[in-house]
């Protein structure tokens, strides 16, 4: 299924990238799952000489990528055009492209008086037109700050591309419950994980049973198991699931000073238990932190993340880095 893609064309200055970063925050803000593609035709730098992925580009690497628990840079020593650039973006709903002038892809104009300069092209080229001062066309025109306007104006434009099927959005565009009823019900089960990073003193107390709230480990599981069955309560979208299996387990890991939380949710249903356990695992650690707050204040809560899930028509999941 490809996803839909809305260009912004306009002259360098004209607060382009400023128009796109409220958009970007409207649409997310609205449950969209946004991508950007920016097509820089004079070169560009993601690194700084001398750093490491520098270092291994310049020395031959054809792909250097880079990632970690928070994001992923991945480095080609290749130009992709946007069909390829596009194919990269994985759970998106919309891309915003910048540049590839030439691709076959509606577009918004972007003009500020200012500048002293206009839109690119005439007005009647793009789907619709943002500017600071009156444009004559009979496209939907919107003034720089109306980011609202030319939020719910993309909502309808992608409703109406048959591309894409955007099933937690409601006939206005705001968000809704996905309806799971036909689909199969099939063996699902998640495994989520999370980490607390804590001083020697709280680490010796909690091995020793010594903090005055209790069992920090009994009191954090049996959390975790209350809090994947009130996930839906939690989290909006979430489907009431009758789980059939949850298990926490927390140990302690002497050389991180760290209690590692791993939760494992299965059920029979329609629809996958991922929220279930990531929210056994992020219960889990915040009772952590409520049972031993009292000794440590600078608790770190971490690498909250999924591990693997199996069942459903997405097929199965495993990370890599565990």
């Amino acid at each position: 299924m490809s996803i839909p893609l809305i260009g912004f064309a306009a002259y360098s200055g004209t607060g382009k990238t400023t128009v796109l970063e409220r958009l970007i925050r409207c649409l997310t803000g609205r449950g969209l799952r946004v991508g950007v593609i920016k097509h820089d035709a004079h070169g560009f730098k993601i690194d700084q000489p001398g750093k490491d992925s520098w270092r291994h580009t310049r020395a031959g690497s054809r792909a250097t990528l880079i990632t970690s628990p928070d994001q992923t840079a991945l480095i080609l020593r290749e130009g992709l055009s946007l069909e390829e650039s596009a194919a990269m973006m994985r759970d998106i709903d919309l891309i915003l492209v910048e540049g590839f002038k030439s691709a076959q892809i509606p577009r918004i104009g972007l003009s500020r008086k200012a500048t002293g300069l206009g839109l690119p092209e005439p007005p009647d080229t793009y789907i619709a037109v943002v500017s600071d001062e009156e444009i004559s066309t009979a496209r939907p025109c919107f003034s720089l700050e109306d980011t609202e306007g030319l939020a719910d104006f993309i909502m309808e434009e992608i409703k109406r591309m048959p591309q894409q099927d955007f099933t937690h959005f409601d006939e206005a565009g705001r968000a809704r419950m996905v309806d799971v009823g036909e689909k199969p019900v099939s063996r699902r089960t998640a495994v989520a994980a999370a980490r607390v990073l804590v001083s020697r003193e709280t680490f010796d107390l909690i091995r020793s049973g010594g903090m005055k709230k209790g069992d920090v480990l009994t009191v954090a599981q049996v959390a975790g198991i209350m809090g994947a069955k009130r996930t839906p309560d939690l989290i909006p979208m979430c489907h009431p699931i009758p789980l059939s299996g949850i298990n926490l387990a927390l140990t302690l890991d002497e050389e991180r000073l760290s209690v590692e939380i791993t939760a494992t949710v299965s059920c029979d249903g329609r629809t996958g238990v991922e929220m279930e356990a990531l929210t056994a695992a992020s219960t889990a650690a915040l009772t952590v932190y409520d049972m031993c707050k009292a000794v440590q204040k600078d608790m770190v809560i971490t690498d909250l993340r999924l591990i693997e899930k199996h069942g459903g028509v997405h097929g199965d999941y495993h990370r890599e880095d565990d």
